[in-house]
């Protein structure tokens, strides 16, 4: 459709005596409206400085002849967000701001779009929009934030804090070395350090083709990041010359090369809700089984907090995510052929990059793992899949049987752990908390950073029909579907039941006789009333299942 459709012909004169309102020129008129949509607020450390992007962003379209108008969508910070109410929107306005953006464009059209985000759910609901609408697009992140340094000189993220709340609460952490934690671990602005799911989603971006080199790695504070930006406000009015859409590069092989580096890199875990969701958007089905067919055949090859203390800055420094694609494509794990919006096909752009490091980017022939970092699991507990991030998991929890101790809420289980009534041996289980049953599939970071930090990581697990933050680590299993509220099997887990988490093997079961199980489900009663109404409601009725990336059924 574009913008012709609102300045040409006699028709459209309110059209243009509107726009002239807006101070546009006659010579404006006659040139591409390009859209900038922002979700810069003071709310969120990673969106905060995005009115600065957002101004080379335009500066960039007006060099290249274009007329850029901006507007914005909102935002929520998951960190602030976590361990209460809050949390249960924060996937849920993933299809809000996809949402918000196809009203913008589709009511005042614009003839391209330059996406300026940062943070976990904004980013792939913006991926999800540019699918949607498919006119010319560029994403911009904000930029990764510096990692924090304690007063002992050690380089920390936010995982960290959580799991210092963890030590605080069993007596190994005092006031005085908490506080250090938490004024120092986020010095400034931009998405936090480590791969969480912000980092996760932005790195992706340029693995998919929608963002330009060093649009995941390059740190916010910086000449560099504002430079990027006017970049992309350059070179969206070229894709709009070449009229080269996202559904034009968002093809199955750039969802698998994408794929690929998220396996190599060991991402979020949210990733594998949210790649789904954006293929859906793109009309093509990506499957777990499929995700983990890739996860089977990717080495890992950067180990990145919160499994390391290497962070995101770190492999900026190294060539950023086009230098591991590099590494990939030595083995033939990465289909260069593909286009992006960038100049050239994947190949040639790869050209101008080295490939590892051998410190922050393992060789290809020397990964850290043979596998990916992220595993699909199934079983009895989780027939339609369950998800892991195994990069991050204690070797002796691969193979674990333990002891359920079972939970209906995420605060429930904070509380039990905070009050160390978890022990060595437990594993446990956090259920009505998935997309419907939650409902939004709450994000967990606090539980998960509490057994690390009071020394369980290596000898509990933790199985949940919620979700988890980038920044967990441990032997913590999300996405388990079909979920309680659905009556998925974790609904029925009674307190001291037998669980088998066998992550190698891609097994997760309950070791109860099936007969008990059916015993059991007789006398279900259905997952608890949570009590919202407004938008959560409208969103528990229309959800479907983690398994399938939480995408909304259509009417």
């Amino acid at each position: 459709m574009g913008s012709e459709i609102i300045k040409q012909g006699p028709s459209r004169a309110p059209h243009r005596a509107l726009l002239s309102a807006l101070g546009i020129t006659k010579a404006e008129m006659k040139r591409p409206f390009i859209g900038v949509v922002n979700s810069k607020n003071d709310y969120i450390p990673g969106h905060q400085h995005l009115g600065e992007i957002g101004e080379a962003v335009k500066a960039g379209i007006r060099n290249a002849g274009g007329v850029p108008f901006e507007f914005h969508t909102i935002g929520v910070c998951d960190g602030i967000a976590m361990n209460h109410s809050g949390m249960k929107y924060s996937l849920a306005s993933r299809e809000l701001i996809a949402d918000s953006i196809e009203v913008m464009i589709q009511a005042q059209p614009m003839d391209a779009l330059v996406m300026v985000t940062n943070c976990d759910k904004i980013v792939p609901g913006m991926l999800m929009a540019a699918c949607r609408l498919n006119i010319p697009t560029i994403m911009v992140s904000g930029g990764p934030m510096a990692p924090g340094v304690l007063s002992d000189g050690r380089r920390v993220g936010l995982s960290e804090v959580f799991e210092a709340v963890g030590k605080h609460s069993a007596g190994h952490l005092t006031e005085e070395e908490l506080l250090d934690f938490e004024e120092n671990a986020c010095p400034g602005c931009g998405s936090c350090s480590g791969m969480y799911t912000a980092n996760s989603m932005n790195c992706l971006t340029e693995a998919l083709g929608l963002g330009l080199p060093g649009n995941g790695t390059i740190p916010a504070n910086g000449a560099a990041r504002r430079r990027l930006a006017k970049m992309a406000g350059e070179r969206i009015m070229e894709l709009l010359a070449e009229n080269r859409r996202p559904r034009d590069i968002l093809t199955l092989a750039s969802f698998r090369n994408a794929l690929r580096t998220e396996m190599a890199l060991g991402c979020s875990t949210n990733t594998v809700l949210h790649l789904p969701a954006i293929a859906h958007e793109a009309g093509i089905e990506l499957k777990l089984d499929m995700i983990d067919e890739i996860s089977h055949t990717t080495p890992q090859l950067c180990i990145l907090n919160p499994a390391s203390s290497v962070f995101i800055e770190d492999v900026g420094r190294q060539g950023g995510i086009m230098a591991v694609m590099k590494e990939l494509s030595k083995a033939g794990l990465i289909d260069g052929s593909v286009r992006s919006v960038g100049a050239g096909c994947l190949a040639e752009i790869l050209d101008g990059f080295q490939g590892a490091d051998g410190q922050v980017i393992h060789p290809i022939d020397a990964p850290y793992r043979k596998e990916g970092g992220i595993a699909i699991l199934k079983g009895n507990l989780a027939p339609d899949g369950a998800v892991v991030k195994q990069g991050a998991v204690a070797p002796e929890m691969m193979h674990y049987e333990g002891t359920a101790r079972v939970f209906n809420s995420e605060q429930e289980a904070t509380a039990a752990i905070m009050a160390e009534k978890i022990k060595a041996g437990d594993v446990v289980v956090i259920r009505y908390e998935g997309p419907k049953g939650g409902p939004g599939m709450q994000e967990m970071l606090t539980p998960t950073a509490a057994l690390v930090g009071q020394g369980l990581g290596s000898s509990v697990g933790l199985i949940t029909d919620g979700r988890f933050s980038g920044a967990t680590r441990g032997a913590a299993i999300g996405h388990v579907s079909p979920e309680a509220a659905a009556g998925g099997l974790i609904g029925l887990i009674e307190e001291g039941d037998r669980i088998l988490i066998d992550i190698p093997e891609r097994k997760l079961e309950l070791l109860v006789s099936e007969e008990v199980i059916q015993q059991r489900r007789k006398a279900w009663k259905g997952a608890p009333d949570r009590g919202f109404g407004g938008y959560l409601a409208r969103y528990a009725s229309m959800v479907t299942s983690a398994n399938l990336g939480a995408v909304l059924r259509k009417p």
